[in-house]
Order: C-alpha cells, then sequence, then structure tokens
C-alpha cells in the first residue's frame, strides 16, 4: 500500500486523498459501464460497521448483496447455490397454493425456520440467476475467500483496501478507511450512484432502440395505405355529378324561353288582321 500512503503519523498509516479520489473515479466509471451492459455487481460486506449501509445503498441501485456469512462456493458452485435459492421460491409457491397447510405443525415449523435461514443468507441474491459481472467488497482481509473464488473465475474485483491489506490481490482499487463507517458510507454512495447511471443509460438506450423499431415499422407500411387510397381521391363521384346538373338545367331554361315568345307573338299578329279586315267591308 506504500504508493497510496501519504505520511506515517504516531504509528497510524495516512493515506493519500488524492490518490483515492482518483482511483475512486476509475472504479466509478468501470462500474457504469459494467451496469449498462446489463450484468450485475455483487456487493459484499459481512463487517458490522459496514452491513446495513451496504444493503441500503446496494438495493437502491437494484444489486445483489451479501452482508450475512459469505457462503462457501457462492461463486464457484453457483449451480448449488440457485438450487437453495429455488427452494425457497417453493416454499412461497407452497404458502400460495395451500400445499403448506396440509402439513403437520411440525412440519410447518421446520419449513418456515428453512425459509428464514435461507432469506437470511440469499434473499438478496434471488433475481441474480447468473454470475455477477463483478464484485464489490468492503475489507478484502475480511472477505478473502469471496476474493479468491473472483480471482479463480476471472471476475473483475472492486474493493476498499485499507493500509493493512495488499491491493495486488484487487483489479480496481480504492485507498480507503474501511473501518469507519463515514468513510464506507461515502465511497457506497458514490459507487452506487455511478451503477444507477449506468442502469439508466441502459434504459434509455432500449427505449431509443425500441422507438426506432416502432418508426421503421410505421414507415414500411406508410406507403401502401396511400398507394389504395389514391385511385379513390381521383375518381370521386362527385366530379361527375356536377357536370350533370348544369347540362341537366341549361337545356330546361333555354327551351322554356324560346316556347313564350314564340306562342305570344303569333296569337298577337293573328288577331290584329282580322279585326281590320271585318271593318272595312261592312263600311264599303
Amino acid at each position: 500500500m506504500a504508493p497510496y500512503i501519504y505520511m506515517e503519523r504516531n504509528g497510524i498509516h495516512i493515506i493519500n486523498l488524492y490518490k483515492t479520489a482518483a482511483k475512486l473515479d476509475e472504479a466509478a466509471e468501470a462500474m457504469k459501464k459494467i451496469a449498462a451492459s446489463g450484468r450485475k455487481i455483487l456487493f459484499v460486506a459481512t463487517k458490522k460497521q459496514a452491513k446495513d449501509i451496504v444493503a441500503t445503498k446496494a438495493a437502491g441501485a437494484k444489486m445483489p448483496y451479501i452482508t450475512e456469512r459469505w457462503p462457501g462456493g457462492m461463486l464457484t458452485n453457483f449451480v448449488t447455490i440457485r438450487k437453495a435459492v429455488k427452494k425457497m421460491a417453493s416454499i412461497d409457491r407452497m404458502k400460495k397454493d395451500g400445499t403448506f397447510e396440509t402439513l403437520s405443525k411440525k412440519e410447518k415449523l421446520q419449513v418456515d425456520r428453512q425459509r428464514a435461514k435461507l432469506e437470511k443468507n440469499l434473499g438478496s441474491i434471488t433475481d441474480m440467476t447468473r454470475l455477477p459481472g463483478a464484485l464489490f467488497v468492503v475489507d478484502i482481509k475480511r472477505e478473502h475467500i469471496a476474493i479468491k473464488e473472483a480471482q479463480k473465475l476471472k471476475i473483475p474485483i472492486f474493493a476498499m483496501v485499507d493500509t493493512n491489506s495488499d491491493p495486488r490481490d484487487v483489479d480496481f482499487v480504492i485507498p480507503a478507511n474501511d473501518d469507519a463507517s463515514k468513510s464506507i458510507e461515502k465511497i457506497l454512495g458514490i459507487v452506487t450512484d455511478a451503477v444507477s447511471e449506468g442502469l439508466s443509460t441502459r434504459q434509455s438506450e432500449k427505449e431509443a432502440a425500441n422507438k426506432g423499431k416502432e418508426e421503421a415499422t410505421a414507415e414500411a407500411a406508410a406507403p401502401e395505405s396511400p398507394a389504395a387510397e389514391a385511385p379513390a381521391v381521383e375518381t370521386a363521384p362527385e366530379a361527375s355529378e356536377a357536370p350533370a346538373a348544369e347540362s341537366t338545367d341549361a337545356p330546361a331554361e333555354a327551351s322554356e324561353a324560346p316556347a313564350a315568345e314564340s306562342t305570344d307573338a303569333p296569337a298577337e299578329a293573328s288577331e290584329a288582321p282580322a279585326a281590320e279586315s271585318t271593318d272595312a267591308p261592312a263600311e264599303a
């Protein structure tokens, strides 16, 4: 840890906070990318002062966590761990479908105890259906089994490393005091915020991809409907009705007018000569 220590005073090593800030930014960026890729990050902290902080922060970021005893083979024997999680789910189904009520009092008690034990140790990893994309550890000396399993499976390890630990076992070192609750809360807050940001980025990318697919589908279907409707608009019945109405009215009026004029004119003309011709012979 020498590169990360600023000085020693009264037998106490003081960590260089500039190095801590730089390493913390690097770790946060890497964890953000892992979260954005859709993989889970498993948070591990079984020490008393870190339990509640890790549980709260990890749950807020929707990530699995281990705050009780590290179950041996959690990573290297993940299939068996998944069976235990499924057992817990089957007990829940028994309670829902009424099978649980058919058991005797002693059996009910045994099942309840088993369920409580599984919930305590594995309740936080029920949504982790495959190996995590990374491991975040508080105090690598205490969680040395988890570190060894992750190394064996080549899972990236992020960790808060104190001056009494060996940082060579960790891929992303965050030099910090892993005993003070304030230090743990500060580091966890920055890290989980980066994870949440990565998740929101992934969600927005999904929405954008879905929107693009919908637009592409709409564009592909769009040319078909106008093509079918276009001929109907061009050969509209209104266009043919309008000329028919005009041509019907015009001749009717034209034929009526001449008929009236021609009928009146000859009548007057025939009457006038008849009167003149009758008076002339009488006087003569």
